[in-house]
């Protein structure tokens, strides 16, 4: 959990300004500077966690909702989607896509994440102390942006398999049947043709994930918590990451929901283009499925920001408190 205004706090430990910080004692027990090479990485290695993980868990409600958007016919809610796939495919189809879910999202987790980190620090250098917090929901708006349109390029090939292998009955059980056959199929061009959807609906969806989760947090310290952040302890924090998550998740799931619709019928089509795909499901067929992705993305953001926060704890990387006015403003 980092942010615009304690960035410059931070940046100053080193420099031995720490006296009179309510957090000082706190960031003297951590083993790794700030804005470090190894800090970064370490983020990264959190953020691959914590997508990997929890995208790799719910691959079940991810396939259903899936084949809800492309045949909605047929997977006519989520309860009888389950149903129709157990029917269908046994226990082990639910299963289905859970190792290139397992390696995308993990790769994705590492750019969006590590990167997060990075875009906010150099953006927050430029802008300054006093702009990096008066204008800190954009900055965290530019950062998560950046930080995803490189995350959906690390992504897309094991986004474009997944959905293959979920909605195409009969394609490909497995990752080495179906990259090899996708690839035979349409070259190069199979695994990368939905970045553009995947833009349309990460990005939205980051921003929102990132955005929103920073002014939460800051708000549930600010009007919920009844104690500062800095007397709260590490259980207390992380419960408050959890709630800031799942609260951002809600958010993020509409934003992003027809983008997603959009993808889901395009990797499983070929020679298909998005514009193609909007045209035919039309507005009210965007919207297929959003009850299930609401669940599954607020629970999914919850357990992605806990998790990355407990990544943190471990190692002890620093954990910056919520944002300052900085004396000039003050």
């Amino acid at each position: 959990m980092c942010d615009a205004g304690g960035y410059q706090a931070l940046r100053g430990r080193s420099a031995g300004q720490l006296n009179g910080r309510p957090w000082a004692a706190a960031l003297e027990e951590s083993s790794y500077e700030y804005g470090s090479t190894k800090y970064l990485l370490l983020c990264g290695l959190g953020g691959m966690l914590s997508c990997g993980l929890t995208h790799t868990a719910i691959v079940p409600l991810d396939l259903v909702k899936c084949r809800m958007q492309v045949d909605p016919s047929k997977y006519k809610g989520i309860l009888s989607g389950f149903g129709v796939t157990l029917r269908d495919d046994g226990l082990r189809g639910l299963a289905r896509g859970w190792a290139p879910t397992f390696l995308g999202y993990s790769m994705q987790g590492l750019f969006k994440f590590g990167l997060y980190e990075v875009f906010k620090i150099r953006y927050a250098e430029l802008l300054g102390q006093e702009k990096a917090y008066e204008w800190r929901t954009g900055l965290y708006l530019a950062a998560s942006a950046s930080a995803e349109f490189f995350a959906d390029v690390a992504l897309a090939p094991m986004e474009a398999v997944k959905v293959r292998m979920q909605t195409q009955q009969g394609y490909a059980r497995t990752l080495r049947a179906a990259a090899p056959k996708m690839y035979g199929e349409e070259g190069l061009w199979a695994f990368y043709k939905g970045v553009a959807p995947l833009w349309m609906r990460q990005i939205p969806y980051t921003m929102m994930k990132f955005a929103c989760f920073e002014r939460t947090v800051e708000a549930l310290y600010k009007y919920v918590v009844p104690k500062p952040q800095s007397h709260c302890t590490k259980s207390e924090q992380l419960a408050v990451t959890f709630v800031a998550g799942y609260i951002a998740g809600v958010f993020c799931a509409v934003v992003s929901h027809p983008a997603d619709s959009v993808v889901s019928v395009l990797n499983k089509e070929k020679g298909s283009t998005a514009f193609d795909v909007l045209q035919r499901l039309g507005f009210k067929g965007v919207w297929k499925g959003l009850f299930a992705r609401i669940i599954m993305i607020g629970t999914l953001t919850a357990l992605q920001w806990f998790i990355y926060d407990s990544v943190k704890v471990y190692f002890k990387l620093p954990r910056p408190p919520v944002p300052q006015a900085p004396k000039s403003r003050k």
